[in-house]
């Protein structure tokens, strides 16, 4: 039944293609292992066309965690499923980060699965994240007052990552674990309630369960999915919007292309006829080598060349209109900023409510020389009718 499911979310949502080389994250934990296990077996049924391969991260916080690593090692070997693993002591890599053992936890693990994916072509990353833990962030965002962006939940497919499990629950996932007897290592910390999520699974979602409505994660999925597709509609508009809007972008691509050219333009005149001639006496080889030590050459006079450094890094901004952007709707306003500093960045994290709102008033005040800096990542000023996404170096 679970097989059948997860198939059929496959090709709903098109997760996957012929050829892919599929890397799954498994903890060795009922969900990853039911994951690992189901596609194994539709491969083996010639359901479906993937190479299979498994990451697995020892995190180095509890006693059980080698007796995990080995469980998935002899899993893997047994099937002949290639298995790379990392060990690491993520409490001690979260004091030198100064950040949460769990947030250091999830930066590595999707460090390490992105180091694996670069080792094969034509890659998908495979997460176990199932109805539940979608229900789950759903009420967690909910609860911190998210807007629609946190409400539509766990994405079923994000660039290339995939979630085949995500339309399954995990009372299914379970039972399919005692079927197949693929007897799965629990994690104890899931059941001690010191983190938000943990709360949230063990009390919260009982709770509402027992007392409100005894189908609450089907509800908070068929939700999440109808946010998400308006979302997606919204979204839509917006980058509309932001084209007309927008005045310049100076992105990262833009500053190499302006290196590029002043690097060609600061060959001397000596150095270009040395490699035409050193074209027409040797070998092109030769004389692309030359070329290149050339380059490399004026390269670095002109990378120190401090007044054109400045103007690159000046040069790495947006700039939006003021007054086109003011007469935008509030809720159009609030997803230009979030847009423009995704596009800058190349994220929004740890951009909340209470920044927009603030770079909103910045905007409709217009008053000069004042600027917001909501991370230490990017600058937000107005000066003369634009307003200026800068990303601090």
């Amino acid at each position: 039944m679970l097989e059948e499911k997860v198939l059929k979310t496959l090709q709903k949502y098109d997760l996957i293609e012929n050829g892919n080389n599929i890397v799954i994250g498994v903890s060795g934990g009922p969900d990853s292992m039911a994951l690992l296990n189901v596609l194994y077996s539709l491969k083996k049924k010639k359901q479906i066309e993937v190479n299979i391969v498994v990451a697995h991260v020892n995190h180095g916080i509890r006693k059980e965690a080698e007796e995990e690593t080995k469980y998935v090692e002899q899993f893997c070997k047994e099937r002949e499923i290639s298995c790379f693993i990392k060990r690491e002591k993520v409490e001690e890599l979260a004091k030198k980060q100064k950040i949460g053992t769990e947030e250091a936890g999830r930066k590595l693990r999707y460090e390490f699965f992105e180091e694996v994916a670069q080792k094969f072509n034509n890659v998908k990353i495979a997460t176990a994240h199932n109805a539940n833990d979608n229900s789950e962030t759903v009420l967690m965002n909910l609860i911190r007052g998210s807007g629609l962006t946190g409400l539509k939940g766990i994405e079923v497919k994000r660039g290339k990552y995939i979630r085949p499990l995500i339309e399954c629950e995990r009372e299914e996932i379970e039972q399919y674990c005692k079927e197949e007897k693929l007897e799965p290592k629990y994690d104890k910390s899931n059941e001690e309630n010191i983190y938000t999520r943990n709360k949230i699974r063990n009390i919260l979602l009982p709770l509402l369960k027992k007392e409100f409505n005894p189908n609450i994660v089907t509800s908070l999925n068929r939700m999440s999915q109808i946010i998400k597709e308006e979302n997606e509609y919204i979204q839509k508009q917006v980058e509309e919007i932001y084209k007309q809007v927008c005045i310049q972008e100076y992105t990262k691509q833009y500053e190499n292309n302006i290196t590029e050219h002043h690097t060609e333009e600061n060959l001397s005149k000596n150095s270009k006829e040395n490699a035409k001639e050193n074209l027409n006496k040797t070998n092109e080889e030769n004389a692309k080598e030359n070329l290149n030590k050339i380059n490399k050459e004026d390269t670095k006079k002109f990378l120190g060349n401090e007044e054109i450094q400045q103007n690159i890094q000046e040069k790495n901004q947006i700039e939006l209109d003021l007054k086109k952007f003011n007469a935008q709707e509030k809720v159009i306003k609030n997803r230009l900023v979030l847009y423009t500093i995704n596009k800058l960045l190349g994220t929004s994290q740890n951009i909340e409510m209470v920044h927009i709102a603030d770079i909103i008033q910045l905007c409709e005040n217009n008053i000069g020389n004042k600027y917001l800096t909501p991370n230490k990542k990017v600058k937000i000023l107005v000066n003369k009718g634009k307003i200026f996404f800068q990303k601090i170096n």
